[in-house]
């Protein structure tokens, strides 16, 4: 293995053009079937071999049938590496200001999530520290993570906003969302959850609820969707956050501009925000701890993905399980993710997720490989470009140098030198 491509050791941004091409053959590939197309019949152990040309994925199959058409392009050895599509991180509030550590002191000496909140902490403190920083601030405060995340493969990510609660603030966000997508080469989906929180201005006013409702539905999503800034629309649908119908308001707000909807789902308690969802098409309901019999039936018929945050679970030291065997029984798709946000989940590392998901809620190896790839893919409406090793799509995958797959859910702390190709470009260490 050559010496890392694209590196940010010292923090500075290198412009995404400047990774080699991926064109070309890559040979001595073991594929994990579930998450490959293949274009010839793939016999078991036998190696595989991807074609890119012309950043994308032209040819998929066993590497003793790869068409003569091929023949001149270059060569890359996968020395026998695993094989997956890139990653995704589909749940992420990864652009903010400051941190909240103190808050996790907090809940360790016995505070809960609302006594966290009603003591003036929570989203809201996030939200002053977001407010207050520039978007050149925040961009350098969000690089890093970002940066993390990318050097463990992941080749799509959602970013939310949230943090601002205010036009300007919640711009601010979404404008940082594009700015990293550009200057790393990733691709980043962009969701408006101006319904996160109550912003100060508007806690404790009569009407103080409906009345900010009304401001994020007919003011800040139209702008923000007329500037370009906004691929999905989101809501904390929750006791301490917003009710159904004010959920249902920011749905049909998002109908009307024809923008697909999520939503932070069922965490603290069985709201019936998952049917709510379901009836709107969501692409994802995400947490979904109390999730019920009823709500898995709805995202069952609506295709809506189910999304699981074992970090944030872990953080506040949740005990109520996501009902994975309901889920896995009525064939609802769980993809997982890493909730990076500052308060509940300040995590950076998607393979750590996979292995919490495996040990705290029960996925196999393969469930939890397929959330972090297809069905991660899915849940941000990019099931056609990424997600799966196959012809015709933008090539975006990973060589991880392990013995197995599994092992990618087995190593806690592990970062493999990986080979990554994304967006048609090689990161990470050259073949």
């Amino acid at each position: 293995m050559n010496t890392a491509a694209g590196s940010n050791k010292q923090g500075v941004v290198p412009p995404a053009s400047s990774a080699p091409s991926a064109d070309g053959v890559w040979t001595n590939l073991r594929p994990v079937a579930a998450l490959w197309a293949t274009d010839a019949p793939m016999p078991e152990g036998e190696l595989a071999c991807v074609v890119v040309q012309g950043g994308a994925v032209q040819w998929v199959g066993p590497q003793a049938q790869v068409p003569a058409a091929f023949a001149a392009l270059p060569r890359f050895d996968g020395q026998g590496a695993i094989a997956t599509p890139g990653l995704v991180d589909c749940h992420t509030h990864l652009v903010y200001g400051g941190q909240r550590a103190n808050e996790f002191a907090m809940r360790l000496a016995g505070a809960t999530y609302e006594e966290v909140a009603k003591a003036g902490g929570g989203i809201v403190s996030s939200v002053r520290a977001t407010r207050e920083a520039s978007e050149d601030e925040l961009f350098a405060l969000a690089a890093p993570r970002l940066q993390a995340l990318l050097d463990e493969g992941v080749c799509a990510i959602e970013i939310k906003s949230g943090y601002g609660l205010a036009l300007e603030h919640e711009r601010k966000q979404l404008r940082v969302a594009r700015r990293l997508g550009e200057a790393f080469g990733v691709t980043v989906r962009t969701t408006f959850l101006g319904a996160h929180a109550l912003p100060p201005e508007y806690a404790g006013q009569p009407g103080g609820s409906q009345d900010y409702t009304d401001l994020v539905c007919n003011d800040m999503l139209p702008a923000l969707a007329a500037e370009g800034l906004v691929d999905a629309v989101d809501v904390f649908c929750e006791r301490i956050a917003f009710t159904l119908a004010e959920t249902e308001q920011v749905f049909q707000a998002a109908r009307k501009l024809g923008i697909p909807v999520k939503l932070h789902a069922e965490q603290l308690s069985d709201m019936g925000g998952s049917a709510l969802a379901a009836r709107y098409g969501a692409l994802s309901c995400d947490h979904i701890e109390h999730l019920s019999a009823d709500g898995i039936a709805a995202m069952k018929a609506a295709g809506t993905v189910a999304v699981l945050l074992p970090g944030a679970y872990y953080t506040l030291r949740d005990t109520h399980l996501p009902p994975i065997a309901a889920l896995r029984a009525a064939g609802v798709p769980m993809a997982v993710s890493t909730d990076h946000n500052p308060g509940t989940s300040p995590a950076l590392s998607l393979l750590l997720m996979v292995n919490m998901a495996c040990t705290l809620f029960r996925l196999t190896v393969p469930e939890a490989l397929a959330g972090i790839t297809t069905h991660a893919a899915r849940a941000l409406g990019l099931q056609d470009t990424h997600g799966l090793i196959a012809s015709g799509r933008p090539a975006h995958f990973v060589l991880w140098p392990v013995g197995e797959a599994a092992e990618l859910a087995y190593w806690l702390g592990q970062k493999p030198a990986c080979t990554i190709v994304r967006q048609g470009r090689i990161h990470g260490v050259m073949p």
